[in-house]
C-alpha cells in the first residue's frame, strides 16, 4: 500500500477511535496484546532489603513516634518497580513491624488477612481473637481475616517481625474494611496455647470447625517445631534439586495451605547445595531465617544473611547457593492461585 494511503486508513481509524471514547467504548484490537501477553511481565522487579541498613532505620523510627500513635510502627518493603504502591509483589503487601519494650500496638481488625515472621523478640506477644501468644524468633503467625488483633512487648529488647498482607488482593476486589476496638487490647478469654491443644497435636475436636473460616485454626506455628521437622526431613534424604527440602504450613483441618490466599513455607538449603533455576507465577518473598546464600533472581545476584528479604516477582527464575546451612522463610499468593487454577511452575 502506498504510504499516503497508509496515512489515510491510519487517519480514518484515529478518527473512529475518537468517536468511540465519548461513549466510554474502546477498541480491543488495539490493547489485546497487553491484557493477553505471551507470558507473565510482573512490574515487580528483584531486589533485597539488607536487614544490617533496615534495623537501625526501623529503631530510629521508634524515637519519632510511639506504637500507639502509628496504630503499626512499620517500614514498608516497597518494591523499586512499583513505587508508592506499598507492595512486595504485585499482589502482596510487606513490612517490617517494631514494637518497643512497654508499647502496645492498639487493636484493631480488618479484612485483609496477615502473616508474621519473627526476627527478633524477648517478650513480644500478639493476640489473635481473644487468645494471646508469646512471639519467639522464627514463628510464623497468623491473623486471620476480620480477627482482632493487637500487639505488644513485656521484654526489655524490641521485637520485630516481617508482615505480609493479601491487602493487593483484598482491594482488587474493593472489599476493604477495617475496626478499631474501643481499648487498646482486646480482653482475653482463652489461654495461651488453647488453639495448639485443640488443633496442634494431630488431633482436633470430634466435631471440628475453623473459628477463623477457611483459615488455620492455628495461629502460631512455632519455629522450634517446625525447624525440628525440616531438619528431620532434610537428614532424611537427598534435596530436591530444584525446592532443596521445603516444608509447606498447612490447615490441619483440611490439609491445605494455612491461609487461603497467602501460601508459606520452610526450605532448608544444605551448605555447599546449588539449586536448579526454577521459576513460577507466584512472586514470592524470602527471608533468610538462618545462615547465608547467594540467589540469582534473573539477571540479578544478591549476597543474603540472616533476617535479609529479598523478592523474587512473578514467572522471574531463581537460583541458589548456599555458603552454610541456611533456612528460608517464604510466602507468595500461590494459595490462592491454585484455588483459582492460575497457578503454573517451570523446572529447568
Amino acid at each position: 500500500m502506498p504510504p499516503a494511503a497508509v496515512r489515510a486508513v491510519a487517519q480514518v481509524r484515529r478518527d473512529f477511535y475518537d468517536r468511540l471514547a465519548p461513549h466510554a467504548l474502546a477498541p480491543l484490537w488495539e490493547v489485546l496484546k497487553g491484557l493477553v501477553p505471551r507470558e507473565p511481565r510482573s512490574k515487580a522487579v528483584p531486589h533485597a532489603w539488607s536487614y544490617d541498613l533496615l534495623r537501625p532505620l526501623l529503631l530510629e523510627s521508634g524515637g519519632l513516634l510511639t506504637a500507639e500513635e502509628a496504630e503499626r510502627r512499620v517500614l514498608v518493603l516497597e518494591n523499586p518497580g512499583m513505587p508508592g504502591m506499598s507492595r512486595i509483589t504485585s499482589s502482596i503487601y510487606a513490612g517490617v513491624q517494631l514494637i518497643l519494650p512497654g508499647e502496645v500496638a492498639p487493636a484493631h481488625r480488618h479484612v485483609a488477612s496477615a502473616l508474621r515472621f519473627v526476627l527478633e523478640s524477648d517478650g513480644g506477644y500478639t493476640a489473635v481473637a481473644g487468645e494471646r501468644t508469646t512471639m519467639r524468633r522464627g514463628d510464623f503467625i497468623i491473623t486471620p481475616n476480620w480477627a482482632w488483633h493487637d500487639h505488644g512487648n513485656d521484654g526489655r529488647a524490641a521485637a520485630i517481625w516481617v508482615d505480609g498482607l493479601d491487602l493487593p488482593i483484598a482491594n482488587l476486589f474493593e472489599t476493604g474494611f477495617a475496626d478499631h476496638w474501643s481499648e487498646k487490647s482486646q480482653p482475653i478469654g482463652r489461654a495461651e496455647g488453647d488453639s495448639i491443644a485443640r488443633y496442634g497435636s494431630g488431633m482436633a475436636p470430634l466435631r471440628a470447625a475453623s473459628p477463623f473460616g477457611a483459615t488455620s485454626p492455628i495461629f502460631n506455628y512455632s519455629y522450634a517445631t517446625s525447624r525440628a521437622a525440616l531438619t528431620a526431613v532434610a537428614a532424611a534424604g537427598a534435596p530436591d534439586p530444584h525446592d532443596a527440602t521445603s516444608l509447606r504450613y498447612i490447615n490441619p483441618l483440611d490439609g491445605g495451605w494455612a491461609m487461603p490466599t497467602m501460601a508459606a513455607w520452610l526450605t532448608h538449603v544444605p551448605a555447599g547445595f546449588e539449586t536448579s533455576a526454577i521459576r513460577s507465577t507466584d512472586g514470592q518473598t524470602l527471608v533468610v531465617a538462618e545462615g547465608a546464600l547467594e540467589i540469582e533472581i534473573g539477571d540479578k545476584t544478591f549476597k543474603l544473611h540472616e533476617n535479609d528479604i529479598a523478592c523474587v516477582p512473578s514467572w522471574v527464575s531463581r537460583r541458589m547457593r548456599a555458603s552454610k546451612e541456611t533456612v528460608l522463610f517464604g510466602f507468595s499468593d500461590r494459595s490462592a492461585q491454585e484455588k483459582l487454577a492460575l497457578w503454573r511452575e517451570q523446572r529447568t
